[in-house]
């Protein structure tokens, strides 16, 4: 059996109670905290059949190493990644959005870009398994239970990944500050993936040869970039808008 994870925070350990409450072992709850919102979740705990604990509050960031809890840490079994990216893609009946990550680590960066991907609409998000952030219990706090619903698929080869994408006919769009064109120009009607890579160094040369067109977010202040889940939120939306 596969070794226990933490969830921590109401809307990670909501969202495993509502589409998973099988694999939610434990809750652990703050006794002193009995507000509106604490009764609600455990009025969701008691109707999945899970098991609560009190528990203090040194007690539960012990359980979490000590992050913004909310007075609410699950202990879960992990859900198995059941679908490759082709069985993803074989499914999906509009034309893929897809959101792919190059040298995101920060768990925040990636925990606040496929909460993003969630309300976007984004079918999935693809990252590298060599340098990126993997999903961990920041990540699924931050993502506010997205972690949960948007497939995370870190691949052994991202352009060896992006060229199987284009071999499916999706269009491979990198953003890049000395883009010529702007991502308003572009047509992102179709089979889409949006690669952006992390603030600062962006994406990695490989990667950036592998796109099909660069792109840029104009800027009209004095900051020169955007943090990447803002990012990837403009990008996705714009995708989505011209999508109706």
């Amino acid at each position: 059996m596969s070794t226990p994870k933490v969830l921590f925070g109401f809307h990670a350990v909501g969202v495993r109670l509502k589409t998973a409450p099988a694999s939610v072992i434990e809750v652990y709850v703050d006794p002193g905290r009995r507000d509106a919102r604490m009764k609600q979740f455990l009025a969701r705990a008691a109707e999945a059949g899970v098991r609560v604990i009190e528990a203090d509050g040194p007690r539960l960031a012990r359980l979490c190493g000590g992050a913004g809890h909310q007075g609410v840490v699950a202990r879960v079994q992990p859900i198995a990644q059941t679908h490759s990216l082709d069985e993803l893609l074989d499914g999906v009946a509009e034309p893929p959005l897809l959101l792919v990550l190059d040298g995101v680590t920060d768990p925040h960066n990636l925990g606040a870009c496929l909460r993003v991907a969630d309300g976007a609409g984004a079918h999935a998000v693809i990252a590298p398994k060599d340098h990126a952030a993997g999903i961990n219990a920041t990540v699924a706090k931050v993502a506010s239970g997205a972690a949960e619903t948007v497939p995370y698929l870190m691949v052994t080869n991202l352009a060896r990944t992006l060229g199987e994408l284009k071999e499916r006919g999706i269009w491979v769009i990198g953003t890049s500050d000395d883009a010529p064109q702007t991502l308003y120009q572009a047509d992102l009607k179709g089979p889409t993936a949006l690669v952006l890579g992390a603030e600062g160094p962006g994406m990695r040369q490989l990667t950036r040869k592998s796109c099909d067109l660069l792109v840029r977010i104009p800027m009209h202040g004095a900051v020169e970039s955007l943090n990447v889940s803002v990012a990837s939120a403009v990008c996705l939306y714009e995708a989505r808008r011209q999508r109706g």
